[in-house]
């Protein structure tokens, strides 16, 4: 649905629900996908009140939510424990901080990039379907103008990338974007897994689809 905001794109959206659901579809062959928990409450606030009950069974959320509900049921295929923890931005740039230090990387005079501009790289590579050097180079150019020190940051930072993803392994942790990349790895790698939910969701709704990235767009070109 293309339209303007404020139209009621969300609202064609909702109605859209409860008229497949009114048709006989059953609830859990229906996936709805936002970009924010308030919105997806909303959303699913909005179905319960036209039906006049909750849904239990339908599954709505945000790609983060949906993503690491699907990582709970498989994570040991993919070498995590169910029980894994998710790292939030404060949480993902401590670990690299601590990846930094372990690394033996010299930061003091010599401008290296701070933990956040880091996990923005790193973030950056994951959502893109790009290489660390590739952002580095595309976007982050700045950063070789102004690092006046001797490690060379081409072969720093995707040793630096490679160490925090180890250490997430190893601490049973998956930071945001894990959530999307490895619900991706487990639906490309594994097909039983990938067929379960292609026959699951028949219907695959998705609010703001606009604001898709590649990694989003390729999960449910997947699911579809």
């Amino acid at each position: 649905v293309i339209a303007g905001a404020g139209s009621g794109k969300t609202r064609t959206l909702t109605y859209r629900v409860a008229y497949l659901l009114e048709q006989g579809i059953p609830a859990d062959r229906i996936l709805l996908l936002t970009f924010t928990n308030k919105a997806a409450g909303e959303m699913m606030r909005r179905v319960a009140d036209l039906l006049g009950h909750e849904l239990r069974q339908l599954w709505g959320g945000t790609f983060h939510s949906i993503g690491a509900r699907v990582l709970r049921s498989h994570a040991e295929i993919l070498g995590y424990r169910r029980d894994f923890t998710i790292l939030d931005r404060d949480d993902a740039k401590s670990l690299i901080k601590a990846c930094v230090s372990d690394a033996k990387i010299e930061t003091k005079g010599t401008r290296f990039p701070k933990p956040e501009v880091l996990n923005e790289i790193i973030s950056l590579a994951v959502n893109t379907h790009k290489t660390v050097r590739e952002i580095l180079n595309e976007q982050f150019i700045y950063l070789f103008d102004r690092h006046k020190g001797d490690s060379d940051l081409d072969e720093e930072i995707p040793r630096l990338a490679d160490l925090y993803a180890k250490r997430k392994r190893a601490t049973n942790a998956m930071d945001f974007d894990d959530l999307l990349a490895l619900w991706l790895k487990l639906l490309q790698d594994h097909a039983e897994v990938r067929e379960h939910y292609q026959r699951r969701f028949q219907f695959i709704l998705v609010d703001e689809y606009q604001d898709t990235n590649k990694l989003q767009s390729d999960l449910i070109d997947l699911l579809a």
